[in-house]
């Protein structure tokens, strides 16, 4: 602003005697910009100013020469949540911001980067109503739920509930890795919140029948399967007469060697598996030879060990005989 030999005036403002000292000013002579401050720069104002300083709380915006104000890291972007500021903005870049308060006692205004741009969940809100399909990558999976991330840059949240029919919340969130891209319907947005509810179960055929359906298949559940297709690597079987197909591995068609033969099962036949688990596509999967070692555990537990004198033969064979009775 100045240069040696340049010719100013100055307002003198102390003298000290003890040091000889005179301070001076050159502002004094001008106005003080920060009059009438508050009724040139309303609350709620859209104004363009340019950056001049990056703090690790905020940025200062210069909205006219000698009157600057503070966009605190918190009013800087609607989805960059805990990032230094400079990976926003950057020194001498000119902005749009919104007056939110102003002191003009203190000399303090308050501005708010993010409010000059528009919500981005009422934007979502107005682009996918509830009942829409939305496409995104699942960003994270935490224990009550998966974060979907979606257009806008923001994140809708599948709760473990809304994942899948017919099977627990945990065996839910076991179907799906971080950087899977799934589809989910819209089922509630909160833009004052900044929050999206989220399901995938509601794009799943059958809905609330195939809940009633999941009923019977719950991990470790005993169920009748029907043999579909024989195949080198297992057999692909229904459940019941309609309801869901799964997939019974070769190993897991018996306990010993010669059980683990596909070739065995005929298409159209019928037996019992459990139900040991669900595969990433949602569909059970079944177990003879699981079966088998629950039913003899159960039969040891009833009828009696070894050290008792009957063979495990003899204990089989009576469990086997009380479950044809029951049937």
């Amino acid at each position: 602003m100045l240069n040696i030999g340049d010719t100013v005036r100055v307002q003198i403002i102390r003298i000290n005697r003890d040091t000889q000292r005179i301070s001076l000013g050159m502002k004094q002579l001008e106005s003080d910009p920060w009059d009438g401050a508050g009724a040139k720069y309303p609350v709620g104002a859209k104004l363009s100013g340019r950056v001049t300083n990056i703090t690790e709380y905020g940025a200062f915006v210069e909205l006219e020469p000698g009157i600057e104000g503070l966009v605190h890291v918190s009013e800087m972007s609607w989805t960059k949540k805990n990032v230094h500021p400079g990976k926003i903005v950057s020194t001498s870049q000119e902005v749009d911001v919104i007056v939110l308060e102003v002191d003009q006692d203190k000399r303090r205004i308050s501005l708010g980067l993010k409010q000059a741009q528009a919500n981005p969940w009422e934007k979502f809100a107005e682009d996918h109503p509830v009942g829409s399909t939305v496409e995104g990558e699942v960003k994270n999976a935490t224990e009550f739920g998966l974060f979907i991330g979606l257009d806008g840059d923001v994140d809708g949240m599948v709760h473990m509930s809304d994942i899948a029919w017919g099977i627990s919340g945990e065996d839910a969130l076991n179907l799906h890795r971080k950087g899977e891209t799934v589809q989910a319907v819209v089922l509630a947005v909160e833009p004052d919140k900044e929050r999206i509810s989220l399901g995938m179960k509601q794009l799943e055929r059958g809905g609330p029948v195939a809940a009633q359906a999941g009923d019977r298949l719950n991990k470790n559940a005993i169920v009748t399967v029907t043999v579909l297709e024989v195949r080198d690597a297992g057999l692909e079987v229904q459940q019941g007469d309609d309801g869901a197909t799964g997939f019974i591995k070769r190993t897991d068609l018996g306990r010993d060697r010669d059980e683990q033969r596909p070739e065995r099962f005929q298409v159209g036949q019928k037996f019992d598996a459990m139900v040991t688990g669900f595969d990433r596509s949602k569909k059970p999967t079944f177990s003879i030879k699981a079966m088998q070692i629950a039913e003899e555990k159960q039969a040891v537990a009833q009828y009696g060990s070894s050290d008792s004198g009957a063979s495990l033969g003899d204990i089989l064979g009576e469990a086997l005989k009380a479950r044809g009775e029951q049937k």
